[in-house]
């Protein structure tokens, strides 16, 4: 499992976010846990395999925002020990 997160400009509210996720869903289909931040310029997700940045940016860009980084690394979810 991949977190991918990505330094947003132009989100200014709650309906920025859901735009952008929106747009992650669309690029990235099996992506999970989409959230993004208005006040932080971030967007995140969790996805089976890297997403391919050309399309994910692209996809971003078309509904109005620009994508000015993006991270992925490998995520490995919490370990429960009983």
């Amino acid at each position: 499992m991949y977190k991918t997160t990505m330094k947003i400009d132009g989100m200014m509210c709650g309906m920025c976010e859901a735009h952008i996720n929106d747009a992650i869903r669309k690029a990235v289909p099996g992506a999970k846990k989409v959230k993004s931040s208005h006040k932080k310029g971030e967007g995140s997700f969790l996805s089976e395999e890297v997403p391919d940045e050309q399309v994910l940016k692209e996809t971003i860009q078309e509904t109005g925002y620009k994508v000015l980084s993006l991270e992925n690394e490998e995520h490995r979810g919490g370990l429960w020990i009983f």
